[in-house]
């Protein structure tokens, strides 16, 4: 396995390779229902193979994912390694929610102490509200009791915003974006990588698969440029050795469902590093990118000319849902995020457009707002 520096504010080094445990071994489609034994042999093989991070949260596999990795760490396995967790940030009405939620945590991960405590999603909404509930003075106590090692947060917003978020406390060891080839100028981004990491945070990449959708089996388009490679890799091993490439990347979680994933994300980990990729590799990338994005049916940019909708509609992030589910097969991960009340709030969907016009006066892309609207709506809406 190989060790990248863990940020500048720890001498710890992590594994390259983190195991993330949103995406268990399932027995059948409720993801409460996990195939424990095998997930609980999955973990415990990588941790042999110098894993050394886990990370879960409260709400992976509706609560369960906490439990298993619980029973995947006892037998020796919690001293090997550090944990990470979430606070469920969405779910915080008052300060007493800090400790109520924190203690099930440990409880369900049958340990006295989360090595690595994350406030889980920040964004415009949940970062002001637990900033004023005054969280980070819970935090520092809970430290100071050993209950918590290190705090760090996870985003899902904009860039000022992870910006300021970055800057709003002092004591932040680390954080956890959204980055891979795709998603250089997603939510944080490049930027974002950069400016965490210049402060000396450490940074967890998440989705360095893009939920998987950069691991299957690939278009016609991609397939062709991947074919004219001088090292034939799979799309997987493309995906994590460009997230590695970045000296910036403390580690790269991976949510693997199967024992065959965790061997290969083991193997291509022993490979990775700065210059792992040749440059014409990284070009070769870059195609495979491009390739990708012209499979878009909706051909917004994301300018935002079209916001703010005067019905609240959230017209970019639903085009992005569509856009996405379409580049990479993928339209039951898109109608999941549309109905998340975590990725978007019901009043932001498509379903509430007036078709009143205003944005596609604005739009310079001349896109039929409206139309593509209802016809999103209908696909990845809620079922009848």
């Amino acid at each position: 396995m190989k060790y990248r520096p863990f940020g500048k504010k720890m001498t710890w080094q992590s594994s390259a390779l983190g195991f993330g445990a949103m995406r268990l071994p399932q027995n059948t489609p409720d993801p409460a229902d996990i195939d424990e034994a095998e997930a609980v042999r999955m973990i415990r093989h990588s941790i042999d193979k110098g894993v050394n991070y886990i990370d879960t949260a409260y709400p992976y596999h509706a609560g369960r994912s906490e439990v298993v990795v619980g029973k995947a760490l006892s037998d020796g396995y919690r001293q090997k390694v550090k944990l990470a967790t979430k606070m469920p940030s969405w779910a915080i009405r008052s300060a007493a929610d800090f400790d109520r939620y924190f203690d099930e945590q440990l409880k369900r991960l049958q340990t006295d102490t989360i090595d690595f405590y994350l406030l889980h999603g920040l964004n415009k909404d949940y970062w002001p509200n637990l900033r004023d509930l005054k969280v980070f003075q819970w935090a520092e106590k809970a430290m100071s009791g050993g209950r918590i090692g290190r705090l760090g947060f996870s985003f899902h917003d904009e860039f000022d915003l992870f910006k300021e978020i970055v800057d709003g406390y002092d004591n932040w060891t680390f954080c956890q974006i959204q980055y891979n080839y795709m998603d250089t100028e997603f939510q944080a981004g490049q930027k974002g990588l950069k400016y965490a990491a210049g402060k000396g945070l450490a940074v967890v990449v998440m989705e360095p698969l893009r939920g998987g959708g950069l691991a299957k089996q690939p278009p016609a388009s991609v397939a062709q440029i991947l074919k004219g490679a001088v090292h034939q890799r799979s799309q997987a091993e493309w995906a994590l050795l460009w997230v590695w490439e970045h000296p910036e990347v403390s580690l790269a979680l991976s949510g693997m469902s199967t024992m065959e994933q965790v061997e290969q994300n083991l193997t291509t980990a022993n490979h990775s590093g700065h210059g792992s990729l040749t440059k014409d590799e990284l070009v070769l990338i870059d195609r495979v990118k491009g390739a990708f994005q012209g499979l878009s049916p909706i051909p917004c940019t994301n300018c935002g000319y079209c916001q703010p909708c005067s019905s609240g509609v959230d017209i970019p992030r639903i085009f992005q849902f569509y856009n996405n589910g379409i580049m990479y097969g993928d339209l039951r991960a898109a109608r999941f995020y549309y109905n998340s009340p975590v990725a978007m709030k019901p009043d932001q969907r498509a379903d509430k457009c007036i078709e009143c016009g205003e944005c596609e006066e604005a739009c310079p892309q001349k896109i039929p707002i409206a139309e593509w609207l209802k016809k999103v709506h209908t696909e990845l809406g809620p079922r009848q």
